[in-house]
């Protein structure tokens, strides 16, 4: 035992001593105990010809979630999944070769070796295989594990999906709360270029006033895509653009790739030549392969020299003034041919605690060692300020040093759908800050498609357009009415960020995911297991789009009566793009005025949406803070939790607890009463109690 509810077993006949270091547990964990006979989750292990294989059995009623980064539905039962990071590769039923995913992808970007088990009764367990090496998931019968070496494995025995995940964030990391700019909304496509295009953009979102927050530079700005460089023609001045950018209140976040260009004269190249910096065969020759920029080495992450390189081209890099960073094709991929990977038997150096291994060992971590030294070279860079990381590629605990997106989507009415089941299962997997490229990255979307991508899109953990040099994907290229719906769509999210950064700080503190399944409302529902296409923003919005092309989903309901509300006077039952969203009864859900950044939506008063339970009472959180920094962790925030109480005809809604030494800003405290009969409103100030007389006849 590692713990009351956590449990190891190693397969018979191996050594425990002899297992690779694990790199998904913060921390190595030692014995606290024998496993007790009455234990209820034993895998059992066969060794065969070509490896291992470990079988948990499961009970009827049983339902599958969690291995990350999965194409298709919530629910997980009879799938297979393939733990290998690669850059998904098909081909079109007219022959034509893709770099996208669909339903038979078995493989993306990530590898999440990880099961999460909920029982018919609402207690569920997980089981992670604690390889880094290639792993097949099969769910079709119970879940079966398969490796080519020997694995442990460590089964998380819980009350609930909720306890489940408390004690996954203990085991694998939770996220660092990160700079609230990162909460607002994102605008990229491959790619912005030259920078006065980068500028009319930022300019554009001001004048039409679509609120966003950062500006994506991708590939082009670099002179011929070598990294850590700037094309002296379309992006002569980084740090002049960047100023710019924050003269007009946009952060900004720029790409690195792994891949370094084979070129004499180039010092990246050159320095990590001599360095012994990069990949090489089992010969010992330096690896080679074609990517954007042609041929390319690619740095060893394991090597303790290599990370300290990489961060010092990384520091030297953010003195042009990026906000944060985007580490790209980091499986690492490739382009040429298509669907090529890198060899299994290249060696990796290692150090430190790392030990020397080959590519078969590290290829699934390759993504998140390279996160982590670029977050690393941030905070070294800048000790004063959060570092934000996206990765396309990491590992189960990989959230401690990166966000994440869901890759190289199609603009289809399919992949809408799946960006609701994707985020969600990488929240099940300890990953829970993620999302979409809304409007889809390859493929050029209606402008029906594109309303109702952004209007889910908005609510879900990270907001970003994303697209291929296709076309145009702006709010506003759809023509006036799509722009005035994606207006709607991020006012709602800008209204509701205070309620988003609870939920941040939150994920940060337990390792609850941020959006959650619906069965999270009551896992003993068998109704709620399949749902994913509503979902849970916290433990208290439900939100409830519509994904599907034509018709209408009917979504099921957990027990209570959910208030519908509205943000910013839309109406989702005439405006299909917006979701539904309810109120969770029993819920005070805090809001903020929204604006056109995060910065305008965090200033002013607050509004307190309450929805009483069937006793009268209802509490919710607000958490506050400067919003970067790090001076929260010495006492400089503010976690406020309200409660409200009808009482005969007066309902009082009053501070229950505080906790922080930051001062509560002087504001106005306006009160928004769900009934069934229309909102009730009251005013007063933050700090005191707010009373509203109720008309005792009124039917709740």
């Amino acid at each position: 035992m590692l713990d009351e509810r956590i449990a190891r077993f190693v397969p018979p006949g191996v050594d425990p001593a002899t297992l690779p270091r694990s790199f998904a547990l913060v921390e190595p964990l030692s014995a606290a105990g024998s496993i007790p006979q009455q234990w209820p989750v034993v895998p059992a292990f066969e060794r065969r010809p070509d490896g291992w294989t470990a079988i948990i059995g499961i009970d009827e009623g049983t339902s599958l979630y969690g291995t990350g980064e999965v194409a298709g539905p919530l629910l997980r039962n009879g799938f297979v999944t393939d733990v290998w990071a690669k850059q998904p590769f098909r081909i079109e039923e007219d022959g034509r070769p893709v770099q996208n995913y669909d339903a038979r992808s078995k493989s993306l970007y990530q590898a999440h070796p990880w099961v999460l088990a909920v029982r018919s009764d609402g207690t569920a367990f997980g089981v992670l295989a604690d390889t880094t090496y290639r792993l097949r998931i099969e769910l079709s019968a119970g879940i079966r594990l398969s490796c080519s070496k020997p694995f442990p494995i460590i089964v998380v025995d819980g009350e609930s999906p909720q306890d489940v995940a408390r004690q996954l964030g203990a085991l694998t990391g939770r996220i660092e709360l990160p700079p609230r700019w990162t909460l607002g909304y994102h605008q990229c496509r491959f790619s912005y270029h030259p920078d006065a295009r980068v500028r009319e953009l930022a300019r554009e979102f001001r004048v039409r006033r679509v609120p966003c927050d950062a500006l994506w530079v991708d590939i082009h700005y670099m002179d011929r895509y070598k990294v850590f460089t700037f094309d002296p023609e379309g992006f002569p001045n980084p740090k002049g653009t960047n100023d710019h950018l924050h003269e007009l209140g946009f952060q900004s976040v720029w790409i690195l790739d792994p891949a370094v260009k084979v070129e004499p004269g180039y010092s990246v190249y050159e320095e990590g030549a001599a360095g012994g910096h990069f990949l090489c065969d089992a010969g010992g020759r330096e690896y080679h392969a074609w990517t954007w920029t042609g041929d390319a080495a690619f740095p060893d992450y394991t090597r303790p020299e290599t990370r300290a390189w990489w961060k010092r081209l990384t520091i030297e890099f953010l003195q042009a003034g990026m906000d944060g960073l985007w580490v790209d094709l980091n499986e690492p991929s490739p382009i040429l041919p298509l669907g090529a990977e890198l060899p299994e038997d290249l060696r990796h150096i290692g150090g430190d605690d790392i030990e020397p291994g080959t590519h078969a060992q590290y290829h699934n971590v390759y993504g998140m060692l390279m996160a982590k030294a670029t977050n690393e070279a941030m905070r070294m860079a800048r000790p004063g300020r959060r570092p934000f990381v996206l990765t396309r590629s990491s590992y189960l605990g990989g959230q401690r040093w990166a966000a994440t997106w869901t890759g190289d989507n199609v603009s289809n009415w399919q992949h809408l759908h799946w960006s609701v089941p994707m985020v969600l299962n990488l929240g099940l997997s300890a990953q829970p800050v993620s999302g979409p490229d809304i409007g889809g990255f390859t493929g050029t979307p209606s402008p029906e498609l594109f309303a109702r991508w952004i209007g889910v899109g908005a609510l879900l953990p990270f907001c970003r357009t994303h697209n291929a040099l296709i076309g145009d994907q702006e709010p506003w290229s759809f023509g006036p009415h799509v722009e005035e719906i994606s207006k709607v769509a991020l006012a709602r999210r800008y209204r509701l960020l205070p309620y988003l950064y609870t939920l941040f700080h939150q994920a940060s503190v337990t390792g609850l995911p941020i959006v959650r399944p619906l069965f999270y409302a009551d896992p003993k529902d068998p109704s709620l297991r399949s749902e994913d296409h509503a979902f849970l923003l916290g433990p208290d919005v439900m939100v409830q789009p519509q994904l599907l092309e034509r018709g209408t989903h009917d979504f099921p309901m957990p027990s209570g009566h959910w208030r519908s509300f509205s943000l910013v006077g839309e109406d989702p039952e005439h405006e299909r793009a917006q979701p539904v969203l309810r109120l969770r009864p029993g819920a005070i859900l805090p809001t903020g005025p929204g604006g056109q950044t995060t910065e305008e939506a965090f200033a002013g008063s607050r509004t307190l949406l309450v929805s009483l339970d069937e006793t009268g009472r209802a509490s919710g959180q607000l958490y506050e803070d400067a919003g970067d920094g790090f001076e929260y962790r010495d006492g400089d925030y503010l976690c406020t939790t309200y409660e409200a109480e009808l009482k005969e005809d007066v309902l009082e809604v009053r501070i229950a607890e505080q906790e922080g030494a930051r001062e509560r800003p002087s504001r106005t405290l306006h009160l928004e009463v769900l009934t069934d009969h229309g909102v009730l409103h009251a005013w007063g100030r933050d700090g005191e109690a707010v009373v509203l007389p109720i008309d005792p006849t009124l039917q709740w």
